[in-house]
């Protein structure tokens, strides 16, 4: 099973789905940006054009890192004692939001046709969740979802999924857990649909949840980590 899976199996539901996006992007940073870097858009074969696009590229992924360093950055007071303080530092949570949120906008408002852009714009969505503006950030997801490829669209779907299940659309959200898990990703895994849709059952339909715990314990229990926390998982259920 992939690292990116592996960082998955948490059960806070829209904490999860938020935190599964931001740790894909901080830990495959260098890979998007080579992805990203290797899509030059090519009108018509002109060299000029085929310039401009790599430029266009390059520009957006040097955004891209600045503003994902936003995202992740630590919120307190800096401690120069401490080495492990050396990025950057935002006094709140709601600071850091708001100033990656525009860092994100730019990226998605200047560099619209970059595979950065699509990753700007997943994260957008996630920050005005965070600010706690929930009907945009569906609004910003759904969006996000329908026009990227397919390995971003799955990520932005997933955390549109926690976000319609933080404002109580149970069923809207285990429909794309679902679809998810139907179509899966390299971003987004079937055992991470399929535990996310479970989670997603267990305060009102606990029976559901575990079924499908046991189906993913069918198709996935060799692997040592998704069995250990279906074990934790089922055992922490309500008695039938």
């Amino acid at each position: 099973m992939d690292r990116y899976t592996r960082h998955q199996l948490k059960h806070d539901e829209f904490q999860d789905t938020v935190e599964t996006v931001q740790i894909y992007v901080s830990e495959h940073l260098r890979q998007i940006i080579v992805v990203a870097a290797a899509v030059i858009i090519v009108v018509g074969g002109a060299l000029w054009l085929k310039s401009y696009s790599a430029q266009q590229e390059a520009a957006a992924n040097n955004q891209l890192q600045i503003a994902v360093g936003t995202f992740d950055a630590g919120v307190g007071t800096p401690d120069p004692n401490n080495p492990a303080q050396a990025g950057p530092m935002f006094p709140t949570s709601k600071a850091k939001y708001e100033m990656a949120l525009q860092q994100f906008g730019q990226i998605a408002k200047l560099y619209p046709r970059t595979k950065a852009a699509a990753y700007a714009e997943v994260h957008m969505g996630i920050c005005q969740a965070r600010l706690g503006n929930d009907a945009v950030a569906i609004k910003t997801l759904r969006e996000a979802s329908q026009k990227s490829g397919k390995e971003v669209a799955a990520l932005a779907q997933f955390a549109l999924a926690g976000e319609l299940l933080k404002t109580g659309k149970l069923d809207d959200a285990t429909k794309i857990y679902q679809s998810l898990a139907n179509h899966p990703t390299l971003t987004v895994p079937r055992a991470t649909a399929l535990l996310a849709m479970a989670d997603a059952y267990r305060a009102t339909q606990p029976n559901r949840a575990r079924d499908i715990y046991i189906q993913i314990q069918k198709e996935f229990g060799s692997d040592e980590v998704i069995a250990e926390v279906l074990k934790q998982q089922i055992a922490s259920l309500p008695a039938k």
